[in-house]
């Protein structure tokens, strides 16, 4: 590897970015020399119509190295990251949306605490069953490791076992695939107890058939950051858990975790029901689509807002209210990407349920990304697997519409019957959103008229603050209400009138 350059002179009129957002200005700037790259290739073919070269051609995709340039020898020491090279295959459609999948490979690979070295595409109709790219391209690929000095290969797909050894014994560095990449991802930006116990149980489940081969990387917590010779990525063990487990203490390990989890649905649910008196809005979405910065614009909750992907993983439940005064609560939910990770969609069924039990759901959308419909696509994807998430009525939210390209917000805006178009950056669009949430949201039905006692003007609070209030006037005895209220409320003013009679 090349001695690092001493780092840029910070006053030079530049905005001060990080070391990421630096690579990818300089990546962009000179986009077109990709090395090795390929003629232009036709839109659409099948795998029929592909000769044996170009069939098992390997393609260098630009713009994917994050290798850090620009900082002196002694911080490259202290950074040293884990050094990653992507592989990638294609099989149908266009060779962009191929490079497409491949850089979000390298955004999960950052996210995950890595360095992105070189990314490459193979055009294969199908994988290779032994070695997934084949014993020739394994070994050109273990020629790119070596004179790049990677660590590990990341693969864009899931790897059998078999698979994943295989390629191993020939590139002589770590074999992760997609899955294990987002687990480990998981894993790190997992923060309560229920989400800590979930994705140990996906890592668990994932891991299991997988014993043979991973020796001694399933107890190391190096995160990352290289702490050892087979740590970093994909190799996060779930707590504390050691190498030596056999299939049985696995097992044991995951029934445990079933019972913990299931131990903890009744707080969830007790939770879930207080929530439920107020009209509740779900934000999904991609990751990195904006979520979380439209939660902190909608109700100022200061949630955590990240260029990474999955920066927010354990669900915000935040209150806010209506343009008209009607309090609701919104719900940001864990992102989405495609081909998720079943063992997540089912470990994460419990936070999904936040969708099903919404009112509304906001469908946050990035419609500044190459492939927004890809994206949408993919979100819907996971929630149809979501019982009674079908029957919550979705608003399009196309987000980043400041730099959006304006013939992608057009054909998006055919997507679903309520579309509209924001930017959490400048807050356009915003107040039509708003109207349109106290639109949607459902409106108190039972009307209550009745004399509410002075000792509970906590209901009586509760009635302005959730309610429509008709009419009011004070007496001598209590308030005179005239009101639309919830049936939990109307029951509770009820009593209280009842019992105030009676005295």
């Amino acid at each position: 590897m090349s001695e690092p350059t001493p780092a840029l002179d910070p006053h030079k009129g530049e905005p001060e970015q990080t070391r990421a957002d630096a690579v990818i200005a300089r990546v962009l700037s000179r986009a077109g020399t990709a090395v090795g790259a390929t003629a232009d290739v036709a839109n659409d073919y099948d795998g029929d119509q592909l000769d044996r070269e170009e069939r098992a051609a390997l393609r260098r995709v630009g713009g994917l190295s994050t290798e850090l340039e620009d900082v002196s020898e002694v911080e490259y020491r202290k950074l040293r990251l884990e050094r990653v090279v992507l592989v990638g295959q294609w099989s149908r459609g266009t060779v962009e949306e191929a490079e497409v999948g491949l850089r979000e490979l390298a955004a999960l690979a950052e996210t995950a605490g890595s360095e992105v070295l070189d990314g490459v595409l193979q055009r294969r109709a199908n994988p290779d069953p032994a070695t997934y790219i084949g014993s020739g391209k394994a070994k050109e690929v273990r020629d790119i490791v070596a004179a790049l000095g990677a660590d590990t290969v990341v693969v864009n797909d899931d790897l059998a076992p078999s698979q994943r050894r295989a390629l191993e014994d020939v590139v002589k560095v770590k074999v992760i695939d997609r899955t294990a990449l987002i687990l480990d991802i998981f894993a790190q930006h997992a923060k309560s107890k229920e989400g800590k116990a979930q994705v140990e149980l996906a890592q668990l489940e994932y891991l299991l058939p997988r014993l043979r081969g991973w020796g001694d990387s399933m107890s190391r917590q190096a995160g990352g950051q290289v702490g050892g010779a087979a740590a970093g990525m994909g190799s996060r063990g779930p707590g504390e858990t050691k190498i030596e487990l056999d299939r049985r203490r696995i097992r044991i390990r995951m029934a445990k975790l079933r019972r913990e989890i299931k131990a903890m649905e009744p707080a969830r649910a007790v939770r879930r029901d207080k929530r439920l008196a107020l009209p509740n809005v779900a934000i999904v979405g991609y990751t990195n689509a904006g979520k979380s910065s439209l939660l902190n614009r909608i109700t100022g909750a200061g949630v955590l807002v990240e260029n990474s992907l999955f920066a927010t993983l354990d669900p915000t439940v935040r209150r806010t209210h209506t343009p008209d005064g009607r309090e609701f609560t919104v719900s940001d939910t864990v992102g989405f990407v495609k081909d998720l990770p079943h063992q997540l969609v089912a470990a994460f069924s419990s936070t999904l349920e936040e969708v099903a039990n919404a009112d509304l759901m906001l469908h946050i959308v990035d419609a500044s990304h190459p492939d927004p419909e890809g994206q949408i696509t993919a979100v819907r994807t996971v929630l149809a697997d979501v019982p009674g998430a079908a029957k919550v009525r979705e608003v399009l939210v196309l987000n980043k519409c400041d730099i959006a390209d304006p013939e992608t917000l057009m054909r998006l805006r055919g997507r679903t019957e309520t579309t509209i178009e924001v930017s959490a950056l400048t807050g356009e669009g915003l107040p039509e959103l708003m109207d349109l949430v106290a639109r949607e949201l459902p409106r108190p039905t039972e009307r209550v008229e009745l004399l509410v006692p002075y000792t509970r003007g906590d209901l009586l609070s509760e009635a302005h603050e959730h309610g429509e209030i008709i009419e009011e006037s004070h007496g001598e005895h209590g308030t005179m209400l005239t009101a639309l209220v919830d049936q939990s409320l109307a029951a509770r003013l009820r009593e209280a009138a009842g019992a105030a009679a009676s005295t």
